[in-house]
Formats: C-alpha cells, sequence, structure tokens
C-alpha cells in the first residue's frame, strides 16, 4: 500500500467549501495544537462551543465539516495511543485493503490496537487497545502507522472471530493475495499458548482464496462442519448452451451443486430471472442445485445439510454454531 495511505485515501469533501479551507485541511489534531493553527485560545474554546470544531477522541479535534470515516479515526487515534501501539484485528484487514468486520460492524469506526505484553496501553472511549506477543517481525509501518502483517492479521482473526466470521475474513485476504494458506499454516502451527489457537489452526487448513464472498466462506464452513466433502469452489463448466459458467461451491462427481444467494445480488427480480436461467441450463447438463441465503446457514434448523444430504447420499452431523 502506498506510503501516503491516510493522505491517499482521505475522500473528497462535497459542497461549497473544499479541503484546504478546513482547519488543520480536514485533518484531526491535539488541543496543544490550535495555536499553530491560528486560533487563540479563547477563539478555539468559543469554536468548540459552537460546534465549528468537534472532538473526535480524547484531545484530538477536528474541523466539523471534515469527512467522518475510519481513515480519520485512525489518523486521531495515531495522535495518542502510544508509541508502541500496533494497528490490529479488523482494523488492520482494512488498511490492507480488506472488509473483515462481520455484518453488524461494518459502519463501526473505532479502531484497534495491540500493544506488547508489559507495555503501558490506552483507555480511551473510542479506542479498543489489547496486550500481545508482539515479535517485530508481525509489525510493519504503512503510511508512517504500525500495522500487524496481513499474516498475523489473518492469524488473529482466525483466533479471535466467531468461527464462519474467522474463515470469511482468511478466505478475503487469501483471495486479495496478502497471505497463502500455507503461509498461515505455517505460522499458526508455530503458536503456542494462544487463545483460540485451537480453532485457528483447524480453520487454516480450510482457508480457500477461489471464495468469491464471505456468505460463500460460511456456506462451505457449514457443509465441512456437517460431516460432508469439502466442496470444490468456483467450479467452471459450459452449460447446455456451450456458455462458460461458474459454480459457487460444488461436489462434481456427484453433480451437486450448493450455491450462496446473497441479499444484494439475488433479490431483485431481474436478478432472480437471471439465476433461473442460468440455473436451468446448468441443470440440463446434469447438475442439482442446492440455493441456500443468510436466515439458511445461521440458526438451529439444519434444513440446508438434510437437502444437501440427501444429494449426496450421507447423514449431516448436528449443528453446533
Amino acid at each position: 500500500m502506498d506510503s501516503g495511505f491516510v493522505s491517499m485515501r482521505r475522500r473528497d469533501f462535497d459542497g461549497d467549501m473544499s479541503a484546504h479551507e478546513l482547519l488543520n485541511h480536514g485533518r484531526p489534531f491535539l488541543y496543544r495544537e490550535h495555536t499553530a493553527l491560528g486560533l487563540r485560545k479563547s477563539e478555539f474554546k468559543d469554536a468548540v462551543r459552537s460546534g465549528e470544531i468537534v472532538k473526535l477522541l480524547d484531545r484530538v479535534y477536528v474541523d466539523v465539516h471534515a469527512d467522518e470515516s475510519r481513515e480519520q479515526r485512525i489518523a486521531a487515534a495515531s495522535l495518542i495511543v502510544p508509541a508502541h501501539a500496533v494497528i490490529s484485528d479488523e482494523t488492520a484487514a482494512w488498511i490492507w485493503g480488506v472488509d473483515a468486520y462481520r455484518p453488524s460492524d461494518r459502519h463501526r469506526l473505532d479502531p484497534s490496537w495491540v500493544v506488547p505484553h508489559g507495555s503501558s496501553r490506552t483507555r480511551l472511549t473510542g479506542v479498543a487497545c489489547r496486550q500481545a506477543l508482539m515479535p517485530d517481525e508481525d509489525i510493519v509501518q504503512v503510511g508512517g502507522i504500525a500495522v500487524t502483517t496481513p499474516v498475523r492479521t489473518v492469524s488473529d482473526l482466525l483466533r479471535k472471530q466467531w468461527r464462519p466470521y474467522a474463515l470469511a475474513s482468511a478466505d478475503s485476504m487469501a483471495r486479495a493475495g496478502l497471505v497463502r494458506p500455507v503461509e498461515v499454516r505455517e505460522y499458526v502451527a508455530r503458536l503456542k499458548g494462544y487463545r483460540g489457537i485451537r480453532q485457528a489452526r483447524v480453520l487454516s487448513q480450510l482457508i480457500e482464496p477461489k471464495s468469491e464472498s464471505p456468505g460463500e466462506s460460511w456456506t462451505r464452513l457449514r457443509l465441512i462442519d456437517a460431516g460432508f466433502p469439502r466442496p470444490r469452489a468456483q467450479v467452471e463448466l459450459d452449460d447446455a448452451a456451450g456458455q462458460t459458467r461458474f459454480l459457487d461451491l460444488a461436489y462434481v462427481r456427484r453433480k451437486v451443486a450448493v450455491e450462496y444467494d446473497g441479499r444484494m445480488f439475488h433479490t431483485a427480480a431481474e436478478d432472480e430471472l437471471d439465476d433461473s436461467e442460468r440455473r436451468r441450463l446448468i441443470s440440463a447438463v446434469g447438475y442439482r442445485f442446492v440455493i441456500v441465503r443468510r436466515e439458511q446457514i445461521f440458526g438451529d434448523d439444519n434444513a440446508f445439510e438434510r437437502e444437501v444430504g440427501e444429494l449426496l447420499g450421507m447423514s449431516p452431523i448436528a449443528r453446533w454454531w
């Protein structure tokens, strides 16, 4: 990623006020810096009272018209966290270009940091900071900010996140080319005594760079945890019209296709017509389909696994997540 991460990723501002007219160019600043920005103490307090300047974090302020974004929160937190703090977990994945947040946290802006064991950590509202073993080889500088390396980031997510979300995060990092599955397996195999390491080691064996969405990752894990063989991802084939198609997941020898239909691309009437025609042409070459949505992947009802099991001639294991 470019070394000018913080400035390069900041979005343009809308409206009549351009970025150069914003106080400190729209970037967060410390309270003690207000005089360097041309504001007397009384002027600064008046601006805060009137709402022209807002407080982002303890001692950190920003022009009210500045962009409210995750980049902004990271830049703000970097001004006050300890010098030895390192961006970690979902925030690190986001810096590497991957959205690893669980669906309910997609709009959460609070950054996550980690500090080495035995060192001080910040306790600030709006900043998550934890202690952990942090060898130098697990840290890299991105735009002047210390961030966990991609493989360390994946390892942390595999250990800390809920099982299906953890695998989806690892798949996304692998698909982005940030890590190789073998690299992650070798990394977590060396860890001893880490919380969640058993889960990380199991899931590291299942990472699939071909997975194109979290829903596909959840579905694949649900099938594996039901006791079924690991399905192949993104299977290429020619349909009855001779057109090349791809299946989300498939058991090729049994000609069983399993596809996850997410809300974004499979709910409009036009999408449903396209899906129906595509699957009709694939069914014509012998494939049988099982279509699943999010509400069938999560919860206690294992109707999805039973349907797949009937086509495979297998009985599923009871759900446990």
